[in-house]
């Protein structure tokens, strides 16, 4: 454990803390899911650190505390995380949510962070969606679905959000402070894409609702939008 608190590895100390072998999270009984959306979340970025340390309403202070001291500290201080203090996690996560396998079956990672986001911490949706002019849709984090694109071979995250809000018709309400986004997965057996290339930023212009954006014909501010 790491009571203490670290803040996320950036550039050089990110490289020397977390390459190499021994790093990262340790996998055990179909963890990927999680040991995947945690060091995503809290490696290297502190956007969601209020997470280990805000007293929210519903908080639950018990799965704080693992959160913080045995995973998040330890990978910044580290860069490796024992597999028994995600099962720690994992067990808690099994006594306060409805489902009795989180210690040993493969879950999607959405359900993983609505429980903890939403029901154990109590922490409001990060994500308002809208979908052709109906009611919003509060949410989590945004999971890429999309048909296959023959000219998307080695694409980048921002092809690939683009791609999935143009073919569902979703509009961003308003900016995010934080956007988690699942990549589109399909088992063992078929991926869509063997590479995704990550975007190190994200441009939501032409993502957000009714957001004034400029005429690519004569410059001014657009009037219609052509999908």
């Amino acid at each position: 454990q790491a009571p203490d608190s670290f803040p996320p590895l950036r550039n050089e100390a990110a490289v020397q803390v977390l390459r190499g072998r021994m790093k990262g999270i340790q996998g055990h009984c179909n963890s990927c899911y999680m040991d995947a959306a945690l060091f995503s979340l809290f490696s290297c970025t502190s956007v969601l650190d209020s997470m280990l340390f805000k007293p929210f309403p519903l908080c639950d202070r018990n799965v704080q505390s693992i959160l913080r001291d045995e995973i998040v500290n330890p990978l910044r201080k580290t860069g490796f995380v024992q597999a028994r203090s995600v099962m720690h996690l994992r067990e808690q996560l099994t006594d306060k949510g409805q489902c009795s396998s989180f210690t040993t079956a493969e879950k999607d990672p959405e359900e993983f962070l609505n429980l903890i986001m939403q029901q154990i911490l109590g922490i409001e949706p990060l994500l308002k969606l809208q979908s052709g002019g109906r009611k919003e849709q509060d949410c989590y984090c945004y999971q890429i679905f999309m048909d296959k694109q023959e000219d998307l071979v080695v694409p980048d995250v921002q092809q690939l959000v683009e791609h999935s809000f143009l073919s569902s018709n979703l509009k961003l309400v308003e900016i995010p402070s934080c956007f988690i986004i699942q990549m589109p997965r399909f088992g063992k057996e078929y991926k869509m894409f063997s590479k995704i290339i990550p975007s190190l930023e994200l441009d939501i212009t032409d993502l957000l609702l009714d957001s004034p954006r400029e005429c690519c014909v004569c410059g001014d501010v657009a009037t219609l939008e052509c999908s």
